[in-house]
């Protein structure tokens, strides 16, 4: 995910990938804005683009993967001190293709209960307890 903005909103869309009941995170290079840190992978919207069609996008440019969007969360933001960003999180499976890292340093599937030991970018945070809100309304 790319935070680069002009000091004012930026909308992301960003994947919290599933797979035989894990989910992927996805460790931010040392060259990215907010290094090292650990986030669900995805991307700033272009003007006028929908959040499916930019996560679309997005997920085969830095890995080289297509998706099956299963459901989209609310959207969430988060004030950084010189901007904001509107999340824009969709669950999603693998479709087509093998994960290559263009852009990250590392992937990590872990289960949802690991997910809080990692060192989160802080607007995935939301992101995170949203997932997990997502499942407690299914429980009658």
């Amino acid at each position: 995910m790319s935070y680069e903005c002009d000091g004012k909103n930026i909308e992301v869309s960003c994947a919290i990938i599933e797979r035989d009941g894990l989910i992927l995170a996805a460790q931010r290079s040392e060259a990215m804005a907010m290094p090292l840190k650990w986030e669900f992978p995805g991307g700033k919207m272009k003007q006028g683009e929908e959040p499916d069609t930019c996560l679309k996008r997005e997920l085969m440019e830095e890995m080289g993967i297509t998706v099956i969007m299963k459901k989209m969360l609310p959207p969430l933001g988060h004030h950084y001190p010189d901007f904001t960003v509107t999340l824009y999180p969709f669950v999603c499976a693998i479709d087509a293709g093998e994960i290559v890292l263009h852009e990250h340093r590392a992937i990590a599937w872990m289960k949802f209960s690991e997910l809080a030991s990692l060192d989160w970018v802080e607007a995935d945070l939301p992101v995170v307890y949203a997932y997990r809100r997502s499942f407690s309304s299914k429980t009658p």
